[in-house]
Protein backbone atom coordinates (compact mmCIF):
# COMPACT_ATOMS: atom_id res chain seq x y z
CA UNK A 1 0.00 0.00 0.00
CA UNK A 2 0.89 3.35 -0.59
CA UNK A 3 2.25 5.14 2.74
CA UNK A 4 0.76 8.33 1.73
CA UNK A 5 -2.92 6.63 1.39
CA UNK A 6 -2.45 7.56 6.01
CA UNK A 7 -0.60 10.64 5.62
CA UNK A 8 -3.79 12.03 2.93
CA UNK A 9 -6.95 11.00 3.93
CA UNK A 10 -8.33 12.04 0.40
CA UNK A 11 -6.38 9.62 -1.15
CA UNK A 12 -8.25 7.02 0.53
CA UNK A 13 -11.50 9.00 -0.42
CA UNK A 14 -10.81 9.29 -3.60
CA UNK A 15 -10.02 5.54 -3.62
CA UNK A 16 -13.43 4.79 -2.30
CA UNK A 17 -15.16 6.63 -4.77
CA UNK A 18 -13.15 6.17 -8.07
CA UNK A 19 -11.41 2.96 -7.36
CA UNK A 20 -7.82 2.40 -7.09
CA UNK A 21 -6.54 3.59 -10.67
CA UNK A 22 -2.54 3.72 -10.29
CA UNK A 23 -3.40 0.02 -9.08
CA UNK A 24 -5.28 -0.78 -12.11
CA UNK A 25 -3.15 0.47 -14.27
CA UNK A 26 -0.27 -1.23 -12.92
CA UNK A 27 -1.90 -4.60 -13.40
CA UNK A 28 -3.13 -3.30 -17.13
CA UNK A 29 0.78 -2.54 -17.67
CA UNK A 30 1.60 -6.12 -16.18
CA UNK A 31 -0.81 -7.96 -18.41
CA UNK A 32 0.24 -5.67 -21.71
CA UNK A 33 4.06 -6.96 -20.76
CA UNK A 34 2.96 -10.64 -20.57
CA UNK A 35 0.86 -10.32 -23.81
CA UNK A 36 4.06 -9.33 -25.47
CA UNK A 37 6.70 -11.52 -23.94
CA UNK A 38 3.82 -14.38 -25.25
CA UNK A 39 3.71 -12.98 -29.00
CA UNK A 40 7.27 -11.20 -29.14
CA UNK A 41 9.77 -13.42 -27.11
CA UNK A 42 13.12 -11.37 -26.23
CA UNK A 43 15.34 -12.01 -28.50
CA UNK A 44 18.43 -14.20 -26.08
CA UNK A 45 21.27 -12.38 -25.36
CA UNK A 46 24.50 -12.17 -27.83
CA UNK A 47 27.65 -13.10 -26.76
CA UNK A 48 30.41 -10.19 -26.05
CA UNK A 49 32.85 -11.01 -29.43
CA UNK A 50 36.13 -11.80 -27.17
CA UNK A 51 38.92 -8.98 -28.21
CA UNK A 52 42.38 -10.14 -29.14
CA UNK A 53 45.30 -8.67 -27.63
CA UNK A 54 46.63 -8.15 -30.68
CA UNK A 55 45.22 -8.39 -34.66
CA UNK A 56 46.77 -11.39 -36.65
CA UNK A 57 46.47 -8.38 -39.70
CA UNK A 58 49.23 -5.88 -38.27
CA UNK A 59 51.57 -8.91 -37.54
CA UNK A 60 51.11 -10.89 -41.09
CA UNK A 61 54.00 -8.94 -42.84
CA UNK A 62 52.25 -6.98 -45.77
CA UNK A 63 53.29 -3.75 -46.51
CA UNK A 64 54.01 -1.26 -43.68
CA UNK A 65 55.44 -4.33 -41.24
CA UNK A 66 58.48 -3.71 -39.53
Amino acid sequence: MWAAQHEAPIYSRLIQERGDIPAQVRAAAEQTLRDLERVMPAPLPRAMPTQQTHSPALNSGGPGSL
